[in-house]
């Protein structure tokens, strides 16, 4: 598999846990969105990509509505 960053073959496929926390004081009364993707790292430069389901993504979504970016520094 060719990496999209520097293009090397040396991309794989691994399985991941990944719990989303929302930022700030506010973020921490939140539950925390939980994903089981599938990860394909580059294991040259460590570039990797990931897809996140829609039902994840609505409840990011939905509990960001509002916050700007700037929020998240």
């Amino acid at each position: 598999m060719s990496c999209k960053s520097c293009g090397s073959d040396s991309a794989g496929k691994f399985p991941a846990e990944i719990a989303i926390h929302f930022p700030g004081l506010k973020g921490l009364d939140k539950p925390h969105v939980w994903l089981f993707p599938t990860l394909v790292i580059c294991r040259n430069c460590g570039y990797t990509e990931l897809v996140i389901p829609e039902h994840e993504l609505r409840l990011l979504k939905g509990d960001m509505a509002g916050q700007s970016a700037a929020s998240f520094g």
